[in-house]
């Protein structure tokens, strides 16, 4: 934890923060912090500053925190994303919050088991939770926007168009295609598809609505490696 992020549930008084979960934890065993110290502090989708430990014990930690900076820029992207295994996707989730990924819209696939949008993962507080920890690494405050279409085609042909207009509109593909660009200044619409790729079908549509394919070489990676490593690549 490089940030310890506090939410309007937590606040005592307008400078004073009273924190008895995880993040009581972390200050304590993680941090080793003490009373009297000052540690790196966030409001969620507000500004970071310091807090300074007035009171630490067992139960509970009270801060007295002040704002003033603001979080570092979010990437120029929109990433599409084939809804991934569960395990892997908690792990995706931090990734991108990390990265500064703005917009994440889960997609259906052909190749996306229909168990995978039967995972407690996907309910609104376990997205919120492993954003919170993406962002508590990368000290960033403001939670990427994570939209769930289970239908494919009406997405791709309705929608789709007219959020890929304007932007540099990618889709990862295996095969003998341009490779991926890189140092992008421009705003990018992606879409990874899931372990195995999109089905000749989804890519058809993914192009008729504007994207273009790209690779990343021979090597056949598994979507959290893809998600990062595009992501790195691009800019």
């Amino acid at each position: 934890m490089n940030l310890v992020l506090v939410q309007e549930a937590d606040f005592l008084s307008d400078d004073r923060v009273l924190l008895g979960d995880r993040r009581l934890q972390q200050i304590r065993d993680v941090l080793q912090a003490q009373e009297g110290d000052s540690i790196r502090v966030g409001r969620l989708g507000g500004l970071m500053g310091q807090g300074r430990i007035l009171r630490l014990n067992e139960k509970s930690a009270e801060l007295q925190v002040s704002f003033h900076q603001p979080p570092p820029t979010k990437l120029a992207l929109t990433l599409l994303l084939a809804m991934p295994r569960p395990k892997m996707f908690r792990r995706i989730l931090q990734h991108c919050a990390t990265l500064g990924v703005p917009e994440i819209v889960l997609l259906n696939s052909y190749r996306v088991e229909k168990s995978f949008w039967q995972t407690p993962f996907l309910q609104a507080g376990q997205i919120e939770q492993n954003l919170i920890l993406g962002l508590e690494q990368a000290r960033d405050t403001v939670l990427p926007r994570v939209r769930i279409e289970k239908r494919f085609k009406p997405f791709v042909e309705d929608q789709l168009p007219a959020i890929a207009a304007g932007s540099l509109g990618l889709v990862a593909h295996p095969g003998d295609y341009a490779p991926c660009p890189h140092q992008v200044t421009r705003q990018v619409t992606l879409a990874i598809g899931p372990e195995g790729g999109w089905i000749p079908y989804e890519l058809d549509k993914l192009l008729e609505a504007g994207l273009q394919p790209v690779q990343l070489g021979e090597r056949i990676l598994r979507v959290e490696t893809a998600v990062t490593a595009l992501i790195g690549r691009l800019f």
